[in-house]
């Protein structure tokens, strides 16, 4: 969890980059913005900072060679928390980096910030942070005001939300020899060009830590169940139902993974427990990612991925059962006339 309550916004630089493919220009200030007014800084703080205290999953920047010096982002980031130059100059070619893969007819124009804070909190540890961010949306404001004995109204235009952060990242200054850890926000390109800010600007790859290891076993669960299990075993879908639930529940309850135990309480049968690590070990191969047989549970993932896990089972378009608990109180059955039923038992009306 991220929040910034005792943080403080040191430098700020401002620059305007276009869209290369269109020619537009990239426009580079002289010198960093002057905040001499609290009130000002505060603002900017809200508007950078608000959207990442929901933010869980963090990353790191690589490069595809290996040599993490190669990532642009990493070497500006490594020179500005070492304190080895003029802040404002790291960020004209922070802008000149952007602006060089700002190649897809669909990027906006906008304003980029790039920040120094200190004293941000990530999960409870005060660190010294760097922020890149970039506004697209522009919005028009009414402004009415008393003016004598009637009101007046103007308006504002191409003015920013403060609640609507396009673009962002939060680089901390921890975990360097890794690729440091990372915050990403993306809120207006979901595909096509999106790819620029992540993977062409940032260079970025998701981290190995107890979050992603949380939501990627239970993705990897989750696609097993419903995917392999499906073609290999003969299952109901009460009884695909009945696994992720007993799975969901594995996670709510335990505060570590265990594999072998996970296996025994959830799946509970030798053949697909075997199918579901070599599943495992496929996925791991073709994504090249490692999922730890141990862990800690991370909560906030659970809760995030709890959101797909269906317990809906749909029967043509008039009825949705949904199933939370024990499949053997739900009976599959077809009549003397050929219609298909299911049979519920219960002990109390709620």
């Amino acid at each position: 969890m991220i929040t910034y309550i005792e943080a403080e916004l040191n430098h700020i630089s401002i620059h305007k980059i276009g869209n290369k493919a269109q020619s537009e220009p990239c426009s580079l200030s002289t010198e960093e913005v002057d905040l001499y007014d609290g009130l000002v800084g505060g603002l900017l703080m809200q508007y950078f900072l608000n959207p990442f205290e929901k933010v869980n999953e963090l990353y790191q920047f690589y490069h595809p060679t290996g040599n993490l010096l190669l990532n642009e982002l990493y070497h500006f980031a490594s020179e500005i928390f070492d304190g080895g130059g003029d802040f404002h100059e790291f960020t004209i070619q922070i802008a000149k980096h952007l602006y060089d893969v700002s190649g897809h007819p669909k990027i906006k124009t906008g304003e980029l910030y790039v920040t120094h804070f200190k004293n941000l909190q990530i999960d409870g540890e005060l660190l010294e942070a760097i922020g890149i961010f970039k506004s697209e949306t522009k919005e028009t404001y009414l402004k009415v005001y008393p003016d004598q004995r009637n009101f007046e109204v103007r308006y504002e235009e191409d003015a920013i939300n403060l609640k609507k952060l396009d673009k962002g990242c939060v680089i901390f200054n921890t975990d360097r020899e890794e690729g440091f850890r990372v915050a990403v926000i993306d809120q207006t390109n979901k595909s096509g060009e999106a790819v620029y800010w992540t993977d062409e600007f940032l260079k970025l790859k998701v981290r190995n830590d107890n979050y992603n290891q949380t939501a990627t076993a239970l993705t990897v669960y989750k696609d097993f169940v419903t995917q392999q299990m499906e073609t290999e075993f003969d299952m109901s879908k009460v009884d695909k139902i009945d696994l992720l639930n007993r799975s969901m529940k594995y996670f709510k309850e335990k505060d570590t993974f265990d594999i072998d135990e996970f296996a025994t309480e959830v799946i509970d049968n030798e053949k697909a427990i075997e199918s579901f690590k070599l599943y495992k070990s496929n996925y791991e191969e073709e994504f090249d990612t490692e999922i730890a047989d141990n862990f800690s549970i991370s909560g906030a993932a659970v809760k995030k991925q709890a959101r797909v896990f269906k317990s809906v089972l749909k029967l043509d378009k008039n009825f949705h059962i949904y199933i939370h608990g024990n499949n053997e109180l739900i009976e599959k059955g077809v009549d003397d006339m050929g219609r298909k039923f299911y049979k519920i038992y219960y002990e109390n009306e709620l």
